[in-house]
């Protein structure tokens, strides 16, 4: 136990350190005074732009909840769900371990909804799966347009990728798709049914994820110059790599993790733009709904305490005492 206790924090770390340490090596010239131009250079059409696609990723995201419900016939208010998907969210993406991390306040909130812990470890998985499937379909279709996006990291990424691997891609999700019209029958673990997800699950999931992903993309492509920009396939497919690989790595925020991966995918352009468009996608996508996730929660688990312990039961206790 105390080996896991500290296991992913230690990964973390030493992701952070190699990651500051490769980055440190990439931007040994860029000076403060040029990443404060370089943010000074972002118009407000674009700093308003990038607040639209913030909203539209966490609005996305509150549809992996929903359609993890839907697999599990559980109706919840569309509200809590939002509530609690955009406190998950937020702050698992800053923490690290993002499933272990999310798991503890998803397990807070729909427990006291009355799901049980095997519905809730389900709804996890789901949420996770919708995730990879959203990463994976957007994946393939920017290598069908993109080829040669892998191509820009050189050694870093060993995985050499082709349109023939987005092809590849694109097939075995379209194998699941069809799958689900199938009605496959549940596979038995023990006393467990795992149930394969109906269309009216699968749809949703192949619409869902790539918004959510598409919006927070569009956060750092927004902030981006227009000077060696690659256009925005480049830089979603960029992201997609960055971001999966930030979440592996479980470094808090994957600090280091993505701004490593996108200045070295974005070679033709300024590395203070490239810094300053991430910092903007910082703020946007992780401090502020950080922010606001914290004071949620303080929120709920204060109005738990308060069903739980009512005041007048609390003064009887005192009376009596």
């Amino acid at each position: 136990m105390t080996f896991k206790k500290y296991l992913w924090p230690t990964i973390g770390g030493l992701t952070i350190a190699l990651s500051a340490w490769l980055l440190y090596k990439e931007l040994r010239g860029l000076s403060l005074d040029d990443l404060w131009h370089s943010l000074e250079a972002i118009s407000p059409t674009h700093w308003m732009l990038a607040g639209l696609s913030t909203l539209l990723a966490y609005a996305a995201l509150a549809g992996y909840d929903r359609i993890a419900l839907m697999h599990l016939g559980r109706k919840v208010d569309w509200w809590f769900i939002t509530i609690c998907s955009f406190t998950t969210y937020a702050l698992s993406h800053n923490v690290g371990a993002s499933v272990f991390s999310g798991a503890v306040v998803r397990y807070r909130a729909y427990s006291s909804k009355g799901l049980t812990p095997a519905e809730i470890g389900v709804l996890i998985a789901i949420c996770s799966f919708t995730f990879v499937l959203g990463t994976l379909l957007l994946a393939g279709l920017v290598l069908v347009i993109e080829p040669d996006l892998t191509e820009r990291f050189g050694d870093v990424v060993p995985v050499e990728a082709s349109t023939g691997t987005g092809l590849v891609i694109l097939l075995l999700i379209a194998l699941y798709v069809a799958a689900s019209f199938l009605k496959l029958r549940p596979l038995k673990i023990g006393s467990i049914s795992i149930f394969y997800p109906a269309p009216r699950v699968v749809l949703p999931q192949l619409i869902i994820a790539p918004v959510e992903l598409i919006g927070a993309a569009g956060i750092i492509y927004f902030a981006l110059p227009e000077a060696g920009n690659p256009g925005f396939l480049v830089v979603l497919g960029i992201f997609l790599i960055s971001f999966s690989a930030a979440l592996i790595s479980h470094a808090p925020g994957g600090l280091g993790v993505l701004e490593l991966v996108f200045v070295m995918g974005l070679p033709d352009m300024d590395p203070a733009d490239v810094i300053a468009a991430l910092l903007v996608f910082r703020l946007f996508y992780l401090l502020i709904p950080f922010a606001m996730a914290l004071v949620v929660i303080l929120v709920f688990e204060r109005s738990r305490f308060r069903a739980e312990h009512p005041p007048d039961v609390e003064r009887g206790k005192r009376e009596t005492s």
